[in-house]
């Protein structure tokens, strides 16, 4: 009742609303009422023009300032510079150009305002204008294309010369399973089909395959610094994207097929704890959360830093919650952990027992 007592409410005031405006109206007719704009509205509209562009401008800067801590601290992984100087050659361009053309709009749109009795001059066609505008952009753009394609070469270029540890990222909704090559650096082949949940062949590796017995299945991905890594990744459902973003890598994970991509990590976890940046965001982070923590009563525990490897395809309802922890630390931490870890071949017999 309460509810349709309200609705009634709304909608009469609605009308009321509406009869006042007819009336206002009625009461105006003696004014000029034109929708032609005259000097003095052309004017206004010109000045508007202005107040604008200042307006983008001073939201621009304020972005910058406000939010441009939020952003990633300094690249992990070897190729990590080539990447965010490209990223950089690109935003400046492009803040260039629109800071430019921005004031050319707006200066344009004020100067040549509609004023009574001025005729506005045409073109049919200008081969001048026509070729800077052309010429340009083609320039621009051929370079960062050609020196995008060498940073992604060079970035991509996954190889077997520097002794790389073989890793396998493998998809699935929702959550990540690593397999580490094992001792003779080779991954044993694996198919969906062969996966059997009762006896623990979680990934379908083939067990007949010598190169399969010494592989290593984990849920926390362990890296160490200075090596090469050569990731091969796999999907057994949907479309994923294995994303480390403090490592400037990402590569999308099909069904069917086997994804690679390659990078060195530089720094271990400990370093970039230490990083200002990281530093910063975690005391930020915290200070948010004791702050919600004394909001609402509930314990929320301290954020710690770490690498973290997510999908960046929306996979499903769960998709927010599909990450895994990544540690890097030295080749003897490296060593102990991996040392400590079970081979597939162990847990087959153990899981056959």
């Amino acid at each position: 009742m309460t509810t349709l007592l309200t609705l009634a409410v709304l909608v009469l005031v609605a009308i009321a609303i509406w009869q006042m405006t007819k009336i206002f109206e009625l009461s105006q007719l003696r004014t000029d009422n034109s929708e032609v704009a005259n000097d003095k509205d052309n004017k206004n509209n010109g000045y508007l023009m202005f107040a604008f562009l200042v307006f983008i401008y001073g939201i621009t800067i304020f972005s910058f300032a406000k939010y441009g801590k939020v952003l990633l601290p300094e690249a992990a992984s070897e190729h990590g510079s080539d990447y965010d100087l490209l990223m950089l050659i690109s935003m400046v361009i492009i803040f260039i150009v629109q800071i430019i053309t921005q004031a050319l709009l707006h200066y344009f749109a004020f100067k040549y305002r509609g004023e009574k009795g001025k005729r506005a001059l045409f073109y049919a066609d200008n081969n001048r204008l026509e070729f800077i505008w052309t010429i340009i952009p083609v320039i621009v753009l051929a370079g960062l294309i050609l020196y995008g394609l060498y940073t992604w070469t060079n970035i991509t270029d996954i190889n077997d010369d520097d002794d790389p540890l073989v890793i396998e990222l493998y998809a699935q909704q929702f959550n990540w399973t690593a397999r580490y090559a094992g001792a003779d650096n080779t991954l044993g082949s694996a198919n969906v089909r062969m996966i059997d949940i009762d006896r623990a062949n979680v990934l379908g590796l083939d067990e007949s395959d010598p190169y399969a017995g010494d592989d290593v299945i984990v849920k926390e991905l362990h890296l160490p610094v200075g090596r090469k890594v050569n990731f091969k990744m796999r999907s057994q459902d949907v479309l994923h994207s294995a994303y480390m973003p403090h490592f400037r890598a990402q590569m999308n994970c099909v069904p069917g097929m086997i994804t690679e991509f390659s990078f060195t990590p530089v720094y271990t976890t400990e370093e970039m704890r230490q990083n200002p940046d990281v530093v910063e965001k975690v005391q930020r982070t915290n200070k948010i959360r004791a702050e919600k923590s004394a909001e609402t009563g509930e314990v929320i525990d301290p954020w710690e830093f770490d690498y973290v490897l997510l999908c960046n395809k929306i996979c499903g309802k769960s998709h927010y919650n599909m990450q895994m922890k990544i540690i890097v630390e030295s080749e003897e931490d490296y060593n102990k952990w991996m040392a400590s870890q079970q081979t597939f071949k162990s847990t087959m017999m153990a899981s056959a027992q």
